[in-house]
């Protein structure tokens, strides 16, 4: 192989489909390979994947589990050793410019910043959710963390969507 474009699949490596029913000089011509009578030879028949003759297949005897919320907040992770190696002191550091940086990629609902790594430049963050390691990291480097309010649309979408109901009101802290 000396090249993508010079690539060739293996000689006799894919076949043709069989065509079944086709007249009596295809070889699978009147009975269409299915024999003569019975069960099998019938439509619907139980040869369905998973089918055990009747005994309780596997996919129903093993246990169920896991669950993911239709309705979960997904957040993109931000450690503070990213936003010291990609930003300089005295920037302004919130989604839009993580973006930029190419440190949040993908769809989120917001972006977390969490304390693992070192920061030892003066920033302001605008994140969504941040560990209480994190911002006592960023004010000790003589920085700030704004927690914004999540959207749960677009702003643009939210009036259209539910006319006001797209602000997730922020966790109260526990008294």
């Amino acid at each position: 192989m000396s090249t993508l474009h010079g690539l060739k699949r293996p000689s006799r490596s894919w076949h043709r489909k069989k065509r079944v029913g086709r007249g009596q000089g295809s070889g699978l011509g009147k009975t269409a390979g299915r024999g003569g009578k019975g069960q099998k030879a019938r439509t619907g028949n139980m040869r369905f994947e998973g089918f055990e003759g009747g005994q309780s297949p596997l996919q129903r005897r093993l246990p169920k589990f896991g669950f993911n919320s239709p309705n979960r907040t997904i957040y993109a992770v931000v450690n503070l050793s990213d936003v010291d190696s990609h930003f300089d002191a005295g920037a302004t550091v919130d989604e839009a410019t993580l973006k930029k940086a190419g440190l949040v990629k993908g769809r989120y609902d917001g972006v977390k910043l969490l304390a693992r790594g070192d920061l030892t430049k003066k920033v302001t963050i605008r994140v969504h959710k941040v560990s209480e390691a994190a911002k006592s990291a960023v004010e000790k480097a003589g920085g700030a963390v704004d927690v914004l309010p999540l959207m749960a649309h677009k702003p643009e979408s939210a009036s259209k969507a539910h006319a006001g109901k797209g602000v997730k009101a922020p966790r109260q802290p526990k008294a």
